[in-house]
């Protein structure tokens, strides 16, 4: 039982580090629109401080202001859109990745559990030209 609880132990301080940088990523995607609408309001503000100075009759003075409020809005979604794909795709991947340990996991345990009830079995873990690891259970006897 101590062997268990050393592996989910072990396997849950994992967890934060696959998912160290997703919650910047979040508001990133989450906030760049905010920001986007915070600078179109900004040169709406501007155009129509132009209106209450010169009038409508001048469409160049107002340009400026429109153009600020449509490039910021353009570059907060920008920002936003390409943040929200990857955010989505790493949560996904850690995911999947939590798991496929939380998986192996528990076949460790069992073989480990398997290994614990056959009197006298020895566990070799031999690395494979891919890298995994595989497990025989073989009788000292």
């Amino acid at each position: 039982h101590e062997m268990k609880e050393a592996i989910e132990d072990n396997a849950n301080q994992e967890i934060p580090i696959l998912e160290r940088n997703l919650s910047t990523l979040s508001t990133i995607g989450n906030i760049t629109p905010l920001l986007g609408l915070l600078g179109t309001v900004f040169g709406m503000v501007k155009a129509f401080n132009v209106i209450a100075v010169m009038g409508v009759g001048k469409p160049e003075a107002l340009a400026g202001g429109i153009s600020e409020a449509l490039l910021t809005t353009a570059f907060g979604l920008s920002i936003a859109i390409p943040t929200i794909v990857v955010y989505n795709y790493l949560s996904h991947r850690v995911d999947k990745l939590i798991r496929d340990m939380e998986v192996d996991c528990v076949d460790l345990i069992d073989l480990l559990t398997y290994q614990e009830t056959n009197s006298g079995g020895i566990i070799r873990n031999s690395l494979s030209q891919g890298g995994e690891a595989e497990y025989e259970i073989s009788s000292s006897e």
